[in-house]
């Protein structure tokens, strides 16, 4: 401490500092901790509260799950966990009953991969990062709800994941009656003879692993063979949605590949249609809807069925979206993963085929196999993109053009995916750009059947491109009992689907771009799958009473990897490991007495848990049901404005927008469907809070050096002698650029970090941190602090006497907005209001008591410590938590005059003071007579007088 502020503190002793900040701040945190101050009543059942509570409105206040890593908090990271918590502050003094709490998303591979490399168990490290993050967010003092907190490694909690997979497992969904089912609804259709099983044999008929494997095919969860993105790196298979647009793990950066492998799945799918129409009654930023709706996919077409020639039971069937051009489909593509290929491949060439077309191989098998090696290297985005050499081969098999009879010949090529549609394409080269540069690779026909509207002709030889249109004629497109000619688009995509369902060789039908989500992984920490295999491989459903399942020890947690370019590796999973665990002998309950089952030895997603983490936030400590009905109808039910329920606000990352927000959504719908929630949208408000980004500094070698030892001098930057470069990026333990919350509390107290990073600006957007610049919100504490105590005696020497007309303005107006930026989320605004009304009080000789009081109503959800401190030393022994936010008088907060600009032929002529309520007609009459007005007429008559009171007066001559 330097010698000028020691003295400063020997004559201000009572002065606030950060001494006197750290002790405020841990004395209320203890209070509030003792005394339940941010408990929040529920209805009935657990958690039940005072009754006046639960009667007042609610508002359920979230935050996204935070991952508790070991490198703990940086600045950056309690953004949004300060925004909830201001917000939630405000709608307590608001008179709401306010849920406000946070867990940890604590399974996953972070922990695993630390347990690799340490020794330590998950458990114990995780654990760890947790009591360390919630000191962290403690000191903060975020008004959290700890009664309703919890990990979801906790046994209490994940019986309840595994619960919730059960139920999923044990449904399907009915198309009839556009929800989920229990799955003996359609066991009882098949049954009855109802519904008709594939072959027509009766259902009695079927041995147990048929009806097994024929419920499966409807079931909402699944285990399958289907193609999977496996990660040799990390030993495991990942989602679409884990993979980079460059083909790679989006954590370590290891290559991934296409396999087939056995999998769980959810069936996502069936509910797209629904996903997509309830994103319209949401409160969610347009650009996060729209990522949904690009994700989801929805197409609308037709299914086209091409009889295979040489084989009568076999059919390639497509998707398509311009079932008008089905005359000009020349020649079909294949997927190289395509379930029908191996069976169609011939053993020799046909007579006839093209060079080019076998790629240098002696037979089509060899082709095939070599091209689908080939293919399994790269990602699907390389598989798409736009290369300049169009890669594929000749299957040796031929498929009939429905419409036109014409044979065509069948090709595998790594531009068709089996994640969209059919994985199978007609191509009609003439008409799209991809299949154009195909067909003139490997030399294959095209025909023009949609009319050029340029002078190119209809000869698609003589074309340097594909031409494509909704808006022109269909062309040479008639045979056996259909013509399309000389309709448009429109017209021709009906004549066609009607002809194709009445000779039941393809339907109308729609199309979507989401998948069946991946939901098994091959890794140790995570949820173990409540399923058992008989000796039969049937699958079985735990009952609840084995319920949490939980995970075994084992001597090595690491999934095996393999090298990460070797495609032909398959996983292994940790808990594979230990037999005494995966081979058991169970009784079900099922009538059948113990039998030996062997244990599902994949585990959950990391996104299993978050998927319904806000029901168990309303009933933490329930044992006996997911949650209480009466309980979740209070908080998340369906209401004005929320026709799909949901939370209130919940304020993330927008990176979550296609991965954790579609899928909790997902099993949201499935359990509202079954009746066990009211709420069919876990979160009905979404706000997206931006980024608190850092400089980076960097050596001529590229390696980040310690931004904190970083010295600038004439514009540029120096580290131990160095020039060094900077840029704006992210904040973090690697970029050696991390500031911590503990750093800045230890500097300057808890209450100025808060509304720093609330007033660094808008909260949607992201911004730089800039340490210096934090000492202004320090200085603002103080000075309130100055308003409130005498810095010398500790005494507070308000007077109870009337404010002046000034005062109570600058109060009124102060209150007004910030009520407003409260509700809209616009801290950084609010900050600056009360900023501009304590700069006004500090020019007031003698404070009066009601400006004080409510100057630190104001600012009690922005700092709470220090409000609490001072509503204490002004007399009031309740927390100031749950008083009354104060309410704008409306005859202070418009001003007593407005300024009215006069212009006469566009010019300013004058300026008149004018009360803010005066009417059009007064106003014209008072601009009219004014002096200056009427020398600028000088005797003109008036063509027209604009009134815009109360602000603007425009007179036209004559």
């Amino acid at each position: 401490m330097s010698e000028t502020n020691a003295a400063a503190e020997v004559a201000a002793p009572h002065r606030y500092t950060a001494a006197l900040a750290a002790d405020i701040e841990a004395r209320w945190q203890d209070f509030w901790d003792a005394n339940g101050t941010y408990d929040a009543p529920n209805p009935g059942g657990d958690l039940t509260g005072d009754a006046d509570v639960v009667a007042r409105p609610k508002k359920f206040v979230m935050d996204m799950f935070p991952y508790p890593s070991g490198a703990g908090l940086h600045v950056g990271h309690p953004l949004g966990y300060i925004a909830t918590d201001v917000y939630a502050r405000y709608h307590r003094m608001t008179g709401h009953n306010v849920l406000h709490t946070l867990g940890f998303d604590a399974f996953g591979l972070p922990a695993e991969q630390y347990a690799v490399q340490t020794g330590t168990h998950p458990r114990v490290s995780t654990e760890a990062n947790i009591d360390n993050m919630r000191r962290q967010l403690r000191r903060l003092g975020l008004g959290h709800d700890q009664r309703r907190s919890f990990a979801t490694i906790d046994p209490d909690y994940y019986k309840w994941t595994q619960w919730i997979f059960l139920r999923i497992f044990n449904s399907w969904y009915d198309p009839e009656a556009d929800k989920a089912r229990p799955i003996d609804t359609l066991a009882a259709q098949f049954a009855s003879g109802e519904r008709a099983t594939p072959d027509g044999r009766p259902w009695d008929a079927l041995t147990e692993a048929e009806r097994a494997d024929l419920l499966g095919e409807y079931r909402l969860a699944y285990a399958s063979d289907a193609p999977v993105n496996w990660c040799p790196g990390l030993g495991t298979v990942l989602a679409n949605e884990e993979v980079t647009a460059d083909g790679r793990s989006e954590r370590g950066n290891f290559p991934v590949f296409k396999a087939k492998l056995r999998q769980w799945n959810m069936r996502i799918t069936a509910y797209a249609d629904r996903l997509l129409d309830d994103l319209d009654a949401l409160d969610w930023p347009e650009a996060i809807k729209l990522q949904q709706r690009n994700w989801i996919g929805r197409s609308e077409g037709a299914r086209v069925d091409f009889p295979v020639q040489d084989h009568p039971d076999a059919k390639i069937t497509v998707f398509t979206t311009r079932q008008d051009t089905l005359f000009g489909a020349t020649y079909m593509v294949l997927a190289p993963e395509h379930d029908l290929v191996d069976s169609i491949v011939p053993a020799v060439w046909p007579e006839g085929t093209h060079d080019v077309w076998t790629g240098g191989h002696a037979t089509p098998a060899a082709a095939v196999d070599a091209y689908r090696k080939q293919a399994a290297a790269k990602s699907d985005v390389e598989r798409q993109a736009e290369a300049k050499d169009k890669t594929g081969v000749f299957t040796g098999a031929y498929a009939v053009n429905p419409v036109s009879g014409d044979r065509v010949p069948v090709f595998i090529a790594d531009y068709v995916l089996m994640g969209y549609g059919t994985g199978a394409i007609m191509a009609v080269p003439a008409h799209d750009g991809r299949d154009f540069a195909f067909a003139r690779a490997f030399e294959l026909p095209m025909r023009c059947v949609v009319e050029p509207s340029d002078d190119r002709g209809t000869d698609p030889s003589t074309w340097d491109d594909a031409f494509g249109s909704y808006d022109a004629k269909i062309v040479n497109s008639a045979g056996e009992g259909v013509s399309l000619d000389g309709l448009g688009v429109t017209e021709a995509k009906a004549r066609i689907t009607e002809w194709l369902e009445t000779r039941s060789i393809g339907e109308g039908t729609v199309n979507f771009r989401l998948r069946d989500w991946l939901f098994s992984r091959q890794r140790y920490w995570g949820e173990p799958f409540p399923i058992v295999y008989d000796e039969d491989g049937v699958a079985h459903a735990l009952p609840e009473s084995m319920l949490p399942l939980e995970l075994p020890e084992v001597e090595d947690y690491s999934p095996r990897t393999f090298d990460p370019d070797d495609a032909d590796t398959s996983p292994e999973t940790p808990l594979s490991r230990n037999e005494e665990w995966v081979h058991v002998e169970l009784d079900l309950g099922d009538g059948r007495g113990p039998r030996p089952f062997r244990r599902e030895t994949n585990t959950m997603p990391n996104w299993a848990g978050s998927c319904w983490y806000e029901l168990r936030y309303l009933d933490p400590h329930n044992s006996e049901q997911l949650v209480a009905p009466g309980t979740e109808r209070y908080w998340m039910g369906p209401r004005d404005g929320q026709p799909h329920g949901g939370v209130d606000l919940y304020v993330g990352g927008a990176e979550h927008a296609v991965l954790h927000l579609l899928y909790a959504r997902f099993w949201s719908k499935v359990l509202f469907d079954l009746g066990h929630v009211s709420s069919a949208e876990p979160f009905h408000k979404l706000y997206n809070q931006g980024m608190i980004q850092a400089y980076v500094y960097r050596d001529s070698r590229g390696i980040a050096v310690p931004a904190a030892e970083v010295e600038e001098r004439d514009g540029a930057y120096w580290y131990e002698g160095e020039k060094v470069t900077r840029l704006l990026g992210k904040m973090g333990k690697s970029l050696k650029n991390a500031v911590t919350p503990d750093e800045i509390c230890a500097e300057y107290g808890a209450d100025t970090l808060r509304l720093y990073e609330m007033a660094m600006g808008p909260l949607d957007v992201s911004r730089p941190w800039d340490t210096r610049a934090v000492v202004g919100q320090y200085r603002l504490l103080q000075r309130l602090w100055r308003n409130v105590v005498d810095e010398a005696t500790g005494e507070v020497p308000v007077v109870d006497a009337e404010p002046d007309e000034d005062t109570l303005r600058a109060l009124h107006k102060a209150i007004d907005g910030v009520r407003q930026d409260m509700v809209g989320l616009r801290f950084n605004t609010a900050i600056a209001k009360i900023t501009e009304l304590n700069n006004h009080v500090t020019k007031v000789r003698e404070v009066p008591r009601s400006i004080a009081e409510r100057m630190v109503l104001l600012i009690a959800p922005l700092a709470p410590h220090i409000a609490e401190e001072l509503w204490r030393k002004l007399g009031h022994d309740a927390s100031v938590v749950h008083e009354p936010f104060p309410v704008a008088d409306p005859a202070y907060v418009v001003d007593e005059t407005v300024t009215c600009v006069v212009q006469v032929k566009g010019k300013v002529k004058a300026r008149l003071e004018v009360a803010p309520s005066v009417s059009d007609e007064e106003l014209e009459a008072q601009a009219l007579g004014d002096p200056a007005v009427v020398a600028a007429l000088n005797g003109a008559g008036i063509r027209k007088v604009i009134v815009r009171a109360p602000k603007l007066v425009n007179i036209v001559p004559a």
